[in-house]
């Protein structure tokens, strides 16, 4: 019975990551980049009604010179593996850096719903 616990064990220990990293990963920094003028593309619609942001998203995707199947290869094992918090901070950061007065905006935002969870203040 003990060899059987220390081989489950082992195999479980053996097992870091839940899924494996895409054959064509996407850099942290470029990930965050990504979803920075993700963000910054859908705020436009509240301005410009009926802009075309997948067209939008293609651009940005194109600029960075990764593939739409690598961008959510990426997301969905940056997901698995936890790192997607430091990304979105990342990302977060970049827009504060480009718009410095969106900083009050994503306060007030943040106040007024206490679920979403805050990542860099």
């Amino acid at each position: 019975m003990k060899k059987y616990l220390f081989l489950i064990l082992s195999l479980l220990m053996s097992c870091t990551e839940l899924i494996d990293p895409p054959k064509n990963l996407v850099p942290k920094k470029t990930m965050s980049e990504l979803v920075a003028q993700f963000a910054l593309n859908d705020q436009i619609n509240n301005y410009i009604p009926n802009t075309n942001i997948e067209n939008a998203t293609r651009t940005v995707l194109k600029q960075k010179k990764v593939s739409p199947t690598d961008f959510t290869e990426s997301y969905k094992y940056y997901t698995a593996s936890g790192e997607l918090d430091a990304i979105l901070t990342d990302a977060q950061k970049i827009i504060l850096d480009k718009d410095p007065a969106a900083k009050a905006y994503i306060e007030k935002k943040l106040k007024e719903n206490q679920n979403v969870p805050t990542f860099a203040r």
